[in-house]
């Protein structure tokens, strides 16, 4: 059973709702900056080259040396806040004394027949690396022939600068629960929800059912979804024999007749499907889950300690996902850099909680509208799949290659509206190709507009979502009733998360200590209207010109280890 989420309200009966502004405590790079001066790599063999596991010390050393030598946290960090609208708010579930807050990226788009969209990062990256698709999603080139939306870009918990839930609470249900209220918090009773990435490479399957729960068990408010590569089975005879009866022809005469096409079956043959199977899930099922692992805390306990190691794990979850992008130095320490500041701890208990524990389906009383993006993988090799010179770097056929689903099969439990057999893998989509994220949504709007008018924009517009919201200062004090802000608003310092109280030991909230606080600057935003949206400029993270030509790292036996009471040293 989901736990039942409430909406926590402050004093004062106004939605809590906070103005985010990221700012981590510069102790807490320095300490950062001091592990990686001591950073120990392991010795490799240059020859030969092991053909059973991945040898990366020549991609790491340049990293090392950048992330010490150029890479500014603080230049990131004022970039994020500049471009990124983001917010801040806490929902009450019965299983937590204590609020989980929820950081998300809301832009409103300026067109008045934008409608609301919640777009699910995909696991485990954090919001803050999709400020890319805004523009995309809210100000598109064309408005008139390409819908545009209201973008809510959530950060899951335990992911980034959200809260993580209680041990033992299901994860997808509860998450699913605190976002459908999200969205009626921002004044949007009707939305739509969509993928950003394959469900059936997403780690325990999280981005796929996070959508399906919400399209599925909140269809009043959720009118639709897009669903990415679904993890979806071959109908059943017992549980859908319409389906099964057509996709039995189809597949006996592998004929294009009853919705297949023949790319079905050719896809299925290059790239297999999903068997379903009753048995708890194991590691080696899901994409991403090839890393491997049930029991969270032992590598959490390493990765908390080591910004190089948790380095290295960004670099092999890209690695399994295959992309076709090469990622600058500066993109590739910023997805680890919003790993390793709030910690990995959370995030891998959510991952590991998810593949111990799959939550059973309720039979749904209706059948969720949704639209189907599927991948037909690559076209056979002419030339007998001949190696290239950089084969050593890449990754193996079988560690990144969707599984195929055909979008008939979907009939079998939703109302499917819109259908997309896009070429090629999927990849990292929301870098690569994402295009195919918008056009799929937009599919599934365009039909919904048409049957469902609660979808459309009301003639009078209400006030923005977040006018007359009373915000709060995002400090230790929080925790108790504050009086309304004075008028005018006065702009509070940036403040450092504080260490929990001793009464708050044994709440399931997120710890933060005060050597390794993050913080952050929230805005009054009392009577003022929702901000503007920003426009993230694509580049805007862009690393210096010359970043790729660093020495590169030497792995000493003598390496220096830093003492027990050293001072950390000011940067």
């Amino acid at each position: 059973m989901a736990a039942e989420v409430e909406e926590a309200v402050p004093a004062g009966g106004a939605d809590e709702i906070k103005a985010y502004n990221i700012h981590v405590s510069s102790k807490y790079l320095d300490l950062t900056r001091q592990k990686l001066e001591v950073t120990r790599l392991p010795h490799e063999l240059s020859e030969p080259k092991s053909k059973d596991w991945w040898e990366p010390k020549s991609q790491v050393e340049p990293l090392i040396d950048f992330w010490l030598e150029q890479y500014s946290w603080r230049t990131q960090e004022d970039l994020l806040n500049k471009e990124l609208p983001q917010f801040r708010t806490g929902f009450s579930i019965p299983s937590s004394e204590t609020p989980i807050r929820i950081h998300f990226i809301h832009a409103r788009s300026s067109h008045s027949n934008a409608i609301p969209l919640l777009l699910i990062p995909p696991f485990p990256f954090s919001n803050l690396s999709f400020g890319h698709l805004v523009k995309l999603f809210t100000e598109p080139e064309d408005a008139a022939n390409n819908q545009p939306f209201h973008l809510v870009i959530p950060s899951l918990p335990g992911v980034a600068f959200s809260d993580a839930l209680p041990n033992n609470t299901p994860m997808i249900s509860s998450t699913a629960d605190i976002l459908n209220s999200l969205m009626s918090r921002l004044s949007y009773p009707y939305y739509l929800a969509t993928n950003a990435s394959s469900g059936a490479a997403s780690p325990a399957e999280i981005d796929y059912n996070l959508v399906n729960h919400l399209a599925t068990y909140h269809s009043d408010s959720c009118l639709g979804a897009h669903l990415i590569s679904p993890p979806l089975t071959k109908p059943k005879l017992r549980e859908a024999p319409i389906e099964w009866a057509k996709w039995s022809l189809a597949s006996f005469f592998h004929a294009p007749i009853l919705g297949y096409r023949s790319e079905d079956f050719s896809a299925l043959e290059r790239n297999g499907y999903v068997h379903a199977s009753k048995k708890a899930p194991t590691p080696a099922q899901f994409g991403l889950n090839q890393l491997g692992f049930r029991e969270p805390n032992t590598l959490a306990y390493a990765l908390c300690d080591s910004p190089t190691g948790l380095l290295l794990f960004v670099l092999k979850t890209l690695r399994l996902l295959g992309p076709q992008k090469e990622f600058t130095l500066t993109e590739v320490i910023n997805f680890t850099q919003l790993a390793w500041l709030p910690g990995p701890e959370a995030a891998m208990r959510f991952w590991a909680y998810c593949v111990r524990h799959p939550e059973v389906e309720k039979k749904a009383t209706v059948r969720p509208k949704v639209g189907i993006t599927v991948f037909l993988g690559d076209e056979p090799s002419a030339e007998g799949g001949a190696e290239t010179g950089a084969a050593v770097d890449e990754p193996a056929h079988d560690e990144s290659k969707d599984c195929y689903t055909c979008p008939s099969w979907a009939n079998a439990k939703y109302n499917v509206l819109y259908t997309n057999r896009a070429t090629g893998r999927s990849g990292l989509l929301a870098w690569e190709r994402p295009e195919i994220i918008a056009t799929g949504i937009r599919g599934v709007a365009s039909s919904i507009l048409k049957l469902d008018s609660r979808l459309r924009p009301s003639p009078a517009s209400p006030p923005a979502p977040l006018e007359q919201v009373v915000v709060h200062s995002d400090t230790a004090a929080d925790d108790h009733p504050e009086s309304p802000p004075a008028s005018p608003p006065v702009k509070p310092a940036p403040a450092l998360l504080a260490p929990p109280t001793a009464e708050e030991r044994g709440h399931p909230q997120r710890q933060i200590s005060g050597e390794t606080a993050v913080g952050s600057s929230e805005n009054v935003t009392g009577g003022a209207s929702s901000p503007t949206p920003k426009a993230p400029d694509p580049a805007h993270l862009a690393p210096p010109t010359d970043e790729r030509t660093l020495p590169r790292r030497e792995a000493s036996d003598d390496t220096a280890v830093e003492q027990p009471g050293t001072e950390p040293q000011t940067l």
